[in-house]
């Protein structure tokens, strides 16, 4: 009956691939079994010393980075973090977190951390978008990981998007602008940060430092939904 139902409600209000466009039936999810059957898996998690965390080392301590996708702007799965971002689909977003922590549970990435917290938005970005999809990824994680989601630290201060700014750019756009009131409450944990895309890496280094500098004996490892291609 429920399948039924599904296809009665296909067929009126047809949903769509945000990658390829095709029409989505029955028990596919978000995205048509095509597309989800070629997503360009990174499987970082399985690499040591793996480019997520070189993009880090040496600039912030980290203790293990990883992204679910590769990430490039003018390949059509590029649509899959536009549609998260900026079309009203954070569900997306925390369903593919999901089967990305599946994943890391298996190989035990999650052992040892302590709690996730997602990057925030400021206020101003907030009340435009309605919704932080990095907060939405970060409690499809924590569905799988059973790990507790604190929605702690603050983007105190605007800033411009990072779109079209270099490494370095990035990284001054963005630093400074977290804070954190209570950073007593993190002492001694090792913390998840989550993101839904690292390019440069600016916005994770700005939040990690912060969060350093803040906050005693705190360990971080890193978690985002996509990654771009270094080099």
């Amino acid at each position: 009956m429920l399948q039924l139902l599904r296809h009665i409600a296909d067929l009126l209000v047809p949903r769509s691939c945000p990658v390829c466009g095709s029409r989505l039936w029955g028990h596919e999810q978000f995205l048509c079994t095509s597309c989800l059957a070629t997503l360009p898996i990174t499987h970082l998690h399985r690499r040591p010393f793996n480019a997520m965390e070189q993009l880090f080392a040496g600039k912030t301590p980290i203790e293990r980075a990883t992204g679910y996708m590769w990430y490039e702007r003018t390949n059509r799965y590029s649509q899959i973090l536009q549609s998260i971002k900026y079309r009203n689909m954070p569900a997306l977003g925390e369903w593919l977190a999901r089967r990305f922590a599946t994943e890391l549970a298996a190989c035990g990435f999650f052992d040892g951390i302590d709690c996730i917290i997602p990057i925030p938005l400021h206020s101003s970005k907030l009340a435009r978008r309605g919704y932080n999809q990095s907060l939405h990824i970060a409690r499809g994680i924590a569905a799988v990981a059973s790990l507790p989601v604190l929605d702690v630290v603050t983007a105190s201060l605007p800033h411009s998007s990072q779109t079209g700014k270099g490494s370095y750019a990035r990284y001054l756009n963005v630093r400074g602008i977290f804070s954190i009131a209570h950073p007593r409450q993190l002492a001694g944990k090792h913390v998840l940060l989550v993101d839904d895309v690292v390019t440069t890496g600016a916005t994770l280094l700005s939040c990690a430092e912060m969060l350093h500098g803040s906050v005693d004996g705190i360990k971080i490892s890193l978690a985002t939904l996509a990654v771009a291609r270094q080099g």
